[in-house]
């Protein structure tokens, strides 16, 4: 199988997806669509809403940030729909408690939507972004370090991005111990196996996907990791200032990182050379973290939802 893989032609996909409550969202370019494994053992598919495209999501290095956010909404109320799916007690109460209502992934409101999308951004920057600042400001200030030399600006830049890779891994092992989070990691898995099968241009089945890689260069772990690295080298061109200025900075600084950072991904995706497995390759090694071999039962969870969003135009998908 490995060398059969090799001869075929590998193609690049814009398809992508993301893991949810006992099943999977898929991407498409023309829809997307989330399949979930019921408490009966049935898989069932739902095509979600597909928004219009806004001039924003076409401009470079703009684009990067209004995506994101946008797939961070989209995943939450697919979120909260695979859990109703994969709960059969909550539901059974909902259904008690609520006949004749609409469920609560459709009463969730758009503007509950994004706001619980901006309280998971806040978290994270100020968990990752904010946080190992504080952390060496703290230093600095105990031990009376002096700024006036350069140097000493760029080691304590230096030694901040250290930290905040450090707390990233921290946090990933972390969530990673716990038990119903093991069950999503493997979907995660079953995702990206699924669109490797189909980036090699093979048939969506269980034998054949079982034998790609659960790795994916285009990843949202890898964009997370590779937005640390990135931030490390732009603020080590703006420097060590004071504690306010440097919260200041790095939250102006934000949307540029995450915009360089999306570009960075897209052409990381698009090739396949030295530069690129260079850079691809942290990512890839923490997604050890958030991924894990899926059983069988979990790839065709993924098929159910790839199949689904595979364009009727051949090429119309290509990355």
């Amino acid at each position: 199988m490995g060398q059969e893989n090799n001869n075929r032609e590998i193609r690049k996909t814009t398809i992508g997806g993301q893991a949810l409550i006992e099943g999977l969202m898929m991407i498409g370019p023309d829809k997307k669509a989330m399949a979930v494994r019921n408490a009966k053992g049935e898989i069932e598919l739902e095509f979600l809403a597909t928004g219009k495209v806004s001039k924003a999501e076409t401009i470079p290095f703009i684009r990067g940030p209004v995506r994101v956010f946008k797939q961070l909404v989209l995943g939450t109320r697919a979120l909260m729909r695979s859990a109703e799916i994969a709960d059969p007690e909550e539901n059974s109460e909902s259904d008690e408690s609520d006949k004749g209502k609409k469920s609560s992934s459709e009463r969730y409101s758009n503007f509950a939507l994004y706001v619980s999308a901006v309280v998971s951004i806040l978290f994270s920057v100020v968990l990752f972004m904010l946080l190992p600042g504080l952390i060496v400001d703290g230093i600095k200030a105990l031990f009376k370090i002096d700024l006036s030399s350069h140097l000493i600006s760029l080691a304590l830049t230096l030694f901040e991005g250290i930290i905040r890779v450090g707390i990233f891994i921290l946090y990933l092992w972390l969530v990673s111990k716990m038990d119903d989070i093991k069950r999503v990691w493997q979907y995660h898995g079953s995702e990206h196996k699924t669109i490797a099968c189909y980036e090699a241009r093979m048939p969506l089945t269980v034998e054949n996907i079982r034998e790609f890689s659960r790795f994916h260069p285009r990843c949202g772990t890898s964009f997370m990791f590779l937005i640390m690295i990135v931030s490390i080298i732009i603020l080590a061109f703006v420097g060590w200032r004071s504690r306010w200025i440097n919260l200041i900075v790095r939250l102006l600084l934000l949307p540029v990182i995450a915009g360089i950072t999306y570009e960075i991904i897209r052409l990381v995706g698009r090739y396949d050379n030295v530069l690129t497995r260079a850079i691809s390759k942290p990512g890839l090694a923490m997604q050890k973290l958030t991924t894990a071999e899926p059983d069988d039962s979990m790839i065709e969870v993924a098929i159910v939802a790839m199949e689904a969003v595979i364009p009727e135009q051949e090429g119309s998908d290509d990355w």
